[in-house]
């Protein structure tokens, strides 16, 4: 339940269009409801400005039935992160409707129009084609949360050219996410090219010294240009949630 929802059910209360009991019904499982596997934070929307996210790695296909089916009730968009192949035929099978994109494991299920929300656009920008599956789970996470988002894929270091020819693109951005491997270096670059907020994602692509991404997080946590946030390991989802909370006009 968000903002809108619940002045509409109170004004409809008000005006006499449904029953106390009613409102009561529908009111009973906020702030939580007990699934005994979960307890789904119905509330979260109103205070966070987005429904609850389920993380799809390392629960069972029983589990997520469960959740997204008491969610569904609630007749709001659903985000599921992290879940393989397997798992995503489960829930495609019980909900058609829903979408899953195999590069970046999520599944979305729209029960109602996104609306957008963010006051810009915000850029995604991923260094080479290796490091798409992280990219892919931050757009469509961004645009769960009601942002308006492109993409700009594969513009490393290794060919920085492919980069400043979208100079434009840049600097229309109110938020970009830039996400690299090996070394680590594009967030730097873009860093030092815009005005707007950075916030970087190492992803666990590269060779052995690489170290599954650390050397990445560290060359980002020392980046030299000012203003770029790091999160964590192949973090998409962490990346578009902090994006989406500076570019929210509410935020």
């Amino acid at each position: 339940m968000n903002h809108k929802e619940l002045g509409r059910l109170l004004q409809s209360l008000a005006d006499g269009q449904i029953s106390v009991d009613d409102g009561v019904e529908r009111l009973k499982h906020l702030p939580f409801e007990d699934l005994g596997i979960a307890q789904i934070d119905h509330h979260r929307e109103l205070r966070q400005g987005v429904p609850e996210v389920i993380l799809g790695d390392s629960k069972s296909p029983d589990q997520l039935k469960i959740i997204l089916s008491a969610m569904a009730k609630r007749n709001q968009n659903i985000l599921v992160t992290r879940l393989d192949h397997e798992k995503a035929k489960e829930l495609c099978n019980l909900f058609p409707e829903g979408e899953y994109d195999s590069d970046a494991r999520t599944f979305c299920l729209l029960q109602q129009p996104i609306e957008i929300t963010g006051q810009g656009k915000i850029v995604v920008i991923c260094a080479g084609t290796s490091d798409l599956p992280v990219a892919r789970e931050a757009v469509i996470t961004a645009r769960m949360l009601g942002n308006e988002v492109e993409e700009l894929i594969d513009v490393g270091v290794a060919g920085i050219h492919r980069l400043l020819a979208r100079q434009k693109l840049l600097n229309e951005a109110a938020v970009l996410i830039v996400i690299a491997g090996m070394e680590g270096a594009l967030p730097s670059v873009v860093g030092g090219l815009v005005a707007a907020p950075v916030i970087a994602v190492p992803t666990s692509v590269g060779y052995g010294a690489s170290f599954g991404g650390v050397a990445a997080l560290l060359g980002m946590l020392n980046s030299c240009a000012g203003g770029v946030t790091v999160v964590n390991i192949d973090n998409g989802f962490g990346a578009a949630f902090a994006a989406n909370r500076i570019n929210q006009k509410n935020g």
